[in-house]
């Protein structure tokens, strides 16, 4: 995950329950629970605490905890071993390691993802 000098990361933490939307222009890490959409220009971040019900739009995508709904990735997804996933995913490149579960479909398109 690229970083550069003046861009932030939002972290919510374990005791953090976010019921609503998360737009933003920086990165985001997540270790507690949203309900909601996140769209984000940077990048997202979710620990094997996290937990995320909701759309998901970004630039990369790490995903250690769990996901239920779809997500949108501009280059790329990579759902570690912990990770559960049920859901949808729209992306360039897909990194899947041994122990992750994903349930749904996954569409790779030849041109750009948009946020």
């Amino acid at each position: 995950m690229a970083k550069h000098e003046d861009q932030y990361i939002t972290q919510i933490s374990t005791s953090t329950t976010i019921k609503g939307d998360v737009i933003g222009d920086s990165d985001v890490r997540v270790a507690g629970t949203i309900i909601g959409s996140i769209k984000i220009t940077g990048d997202l971040i979710i620990e094997k605490t996290g937990l995320v019900e909701g759309e998901i739009k970004v630039n990369n995508a790490t995903v250690a905890g769990t996901i239920k709904g779809n997500i949108e990735c501009i280059e790329k997804l990579t759902l570690e071993s912990s990770s559960k996933f049920m859901g949808n995913i729209k992306i360039k490149q897909l990194i899947i390691e041994n122990g992750a579960v994903f349930q749904g479909g996954c569409e790779m398109p030849s041109s750009e993802i948009e946020l």
